[in-house]
């Protein structure tokens, strides 16, 4: 392997194109994002909150509602970019490449091919290496983080709760197992790798050098059911590099102050003391997320097994 560590599996002109911006620059513009928080945003007003609450991007998208959920309005896109001054990300559907096109030719800072909005392809995802805006992805194990990787993804979003429900064992579950999985390979002998990516389905050269780095060769954010900052902090412990919050972080009638806490938490998600300081006050984010039905079900089979 070359110094550029993941990157220079994609040297190669027959991937990438010379007149593209390199995945070298692509995975650099990714990490100015570690150690923030992105908020998902459906307003100029919003935006100008999240800005002011110190997220370092925001997510435009259109306001969840009946039928099929495709990439924000650009004019919105284009508003909400002349309004702030930290990067703009927008959701392209999964397989859209033509909406990622538009993205791109309105000046997204980043392009997120999103889980969360209706599939446009069933089977192919975008050839981000053919794009100069960097990509995230959704994952929710190893390999399909690696698979996102190999087509061109600059930062990988561990993805939990898609319903904006507020609950989080569906992120915990999907991080531990990427984290776990990446352990695992990490104490592998170099026999074994073979076998290994084979099991989880992803390329050899980029498990190897996941292998090598003992983690995602890109950012590796989590999103899904993030609304406090105990969340926030939660999934930094577990070693993610960031998080994404969803839009139902306004749904209050303090927004900047929770925004401003969860930024706090991931700041400073090793400090329990800022942590309990910053989690005062915000009963309206900490009351109500309770499991739903089907999970406190599944519970209490999983204790009668005992």
């Amino acid at each position: 392997m070359e110094e550029d560590g993941a990157v220079t599996v994609y040297s190669g002109s027959a991937i990438t194109d010379t007149k593209k911006n390199p995945f070298s620059i692509k995975v650099g513009l990714a990490q100015m994002l570690r150690g923030g928080a992105i908020a998902e945003v459906t307003t100029v007003d919003q935006a100008k909150i999240a800005e002011s609450a110190g997220a370092c991007c925001l997510v435009v998208s259109e306001p969840i509602g009946p039928g099929i959920s495709r990439m924000a309005d650009p004019s919105l896109i284009k508003e909400i970019k002349q309004a702030v001054s930290i990067p703009v990300m927008a959701k392209a559907r999964v397989g859209h490449f033509v909406e990622a096109q538009i993205l791109e030719a309105i000046g997204a800072d980043y392009v997120d091919e999103s889980e969360v909005l209706a599939l446009a392809d069933e089977d192919h995802f975008i050839n981000k290496h053919n794009f100069r805006a960097p990509f995230v992805c959704g994952c929710g194990d190893l390999g399909e983080a690696l698979r996102r990787v190999r087509e061109g993804a600059a930062m990988i979003r561990t993805q939990g709760d898609l319903l904006g429900t507020g609950n989080i064992v569906d992120t915990v579950r999907n991080v531990r197992k990427v984290m776990g999985d990446v352990r695992v390979l990490s104490n592998m002998d170099e026999d074994e790798v073979f076998t290994f990516s084979k099991k989880i389905s992803a390329p050899y050269d980029i498990v190897a050098q996941t292998k090598q780095m003992g983690r995602l060769p890109v950012v590796h954010f989590a999103a899904g059911g993030i609304v406090t900052p105990a969340d926030a902090a939660l999934m930094m412990q577990l070693g993610c590099d960031g998080v994404f919050l969803g839009p139902d972080i306004f749904n209050c009638s303090d927004p900047y102050k929770k925004v401003r806490a969860i930024v706090q938490a991931v700041r400073n998600y090793n400090d329990p003391h800022i942590l309990a300081a910053a989690s005062s006050g915000l009963e309206e984010a900490m009351g109500g997320l309770n499991l739903n039905e089907n999970r406190v079900e599944r519970f209490v089979s999983a204790e009668e097994t005992y």
